[in-house]
């Protein structure tokens, strides 16, 4: 931990994030929540505030939280490494490298009586930088539409997380890539599994799967020593709770078989001999290893003088690639190649500065990087729905509201 003042923050002013997340665990909304915030890269901000029911202790900092979509980012560095290798090229059909994909067909008419539908002949083929922006018109299994998610449990593709063990992402990547498209190519911006798409492209390319390439070129050389799959023996008692919330929008712990957004084992993370790598959520990690993954991104690919990314790829995957489409749930929101992005169109509807890029995963976690202000932040939920996901956006502005 640095001094808040070193680095031009209040420590007094920031100190009101402590305040409100325990007005939100002392009025039985969260149990608890981790936030991590560091500027120029020294940490100003790195608590854990509430209480751990389950284990009878506070909760710890270093505490084990399911990530989720911010995996997408992870899967993302993966991508674009193969890029700089000379490997793929952005603009290369997903087809060249698995072939299941070549000639898609778009969703003309659907039948909700029986999941039945008819399809119209895509008009291009589905490139690389279609999935890396979310908009080649794959849609999400079990949180998606109500037609796509029809479509998918119907042909047995699932989302990628709380799996059995010994299914394959191949297998789920193969089933999808049958399955009509629910738009044309680069038309919209749909939420989908582009990035488990992705995942299976590393494993293609590099020969390797994927849980193994990301310890062996991202993880390994970063020293992110909690961030997996599946957790080894000795650290799965570090994995936090999940919770839910009652009728009252009250905090419950989650039951171990969840029914939302489809059915999925609560503890996944724990799953003995777990082999579903998903690219696009299946990763779990620390606020602190997070953070180091967020830093190495904000340093323009560098960390502890080790090289992960090109800063011409960096400046890539933050421009807005989306043109004038509008990206995830914000009105004039605009992507890269895996995150979002505050541009010209959304800033000043938001605390953060121009050029912040982020995102954030299915459990309530959320992350950030400013360029302008040399600062990453990533504050963790482990709830599955929550009524008070609005903390998220408050803890954002108690950091700035400090900066001096």
């Amino acid at each position: 931990m640095s001094s808040p003042e070193k680095n031009n923050f209040s420590a007094e002013r920031l100190a009101r994030i402590d305040k409100i997340i325990q007005q939100y665990v002392d009025s039985g909304w969260i149990n608890g929540a981790i936030g991590l915030v560091a500027k120029n890269g020294q940490i100003v901000y790195y608590k854990g505030i509430g209480f751990d029911k389950e284990k009878n202790q506070a909760i710890k900092k270093d505490a084990i939280f399911r990530i989720a979509s911010q995996t997408k980012a992870i899967t993302s560095v993966a991508v674009m490494q193969l890029f700089e290798e000379g490997e793929i090229l952005l603009d290369d059909a997903i087809s060249k490298y698995i072939p299941a994909f070549r000639k898609p067909v778009v969703l003309d008419k659907f039948n909700k009586a029986d999941s039945s539908y008819t399809t119209l002949p895509a008009k291009r083929e589905i490139t690389i930088r279609d999935l890396l922006t979310h908009t080649s018109g794959i849609g999400y299994a079990q949180i998606g539409t109500p037609t796509m998610t029809a479509i998918y449990a119907k042909a047995g593709v699932v989302g990628g997380i709380g799996l059995p063990a010994g299914m394959k992402l191949s297998e789920n990547i193969l089933k999808l890539a049958k399955l009509p498209l629910a738009h044309q190519p680069g038309e919209k911006w749909t939420y989908g599994l582009n990035t488990d798409v992705l995942g299976y492209l590393v494993e293609v390319v590099s020969g390797m799967n994927l849980d193994m390439y990301f310890q062996k070129n991202i993880f390994g050389p970063l020293g992110m020593k909690d961030t997996y799959f599946y957790l080894p023996k000795e650290k799965q008692s570090r994995l936090t709770m999940l919770y839910t919330e009652d009728s009252t929008q009250h905090i419950v712990k989650s039951p171990e078989m969840v029914q939302v957004n489809g059915n999925f084992y609560r503890d996944y993370p724990n799953v003995p001999g777990g082999s579903f790598y998903s690219g696009g959520g299946g990763l779990v990690s620390t606020a602190y290893d997070y953070a180091i993954f967020m830093q190495m991104l904000l340093n323009g690919g560098d960390y502890n003088g080790k090289h992960i990314l090109s800063k011409a790829s960096l400046r890539i995957m933050t421009t807005n690639q989306i043109g004038a489409l509008t990206s995830g749930w914000g009105e004039g929101n605009k992507f890269g190649l895996g995150f979002e992005l505050v541009t010209a169109s959304n800033y000043g509807k938001t605390y953060v500065s121009m050029d912040t890029f982020s995102w954030g995963g299915m459990f309530a976690s959320s992350y950030w990087i400013d360029p302008k202000e040399k600062i990453v932040g990533q504050f963790v939920l482990q709830m599955l729905p929550t009524s008070h996901g609005d903390i998220n956006e408050k803890f954002k502005v108690q950091v700035y509201q400090a900066l001096e």
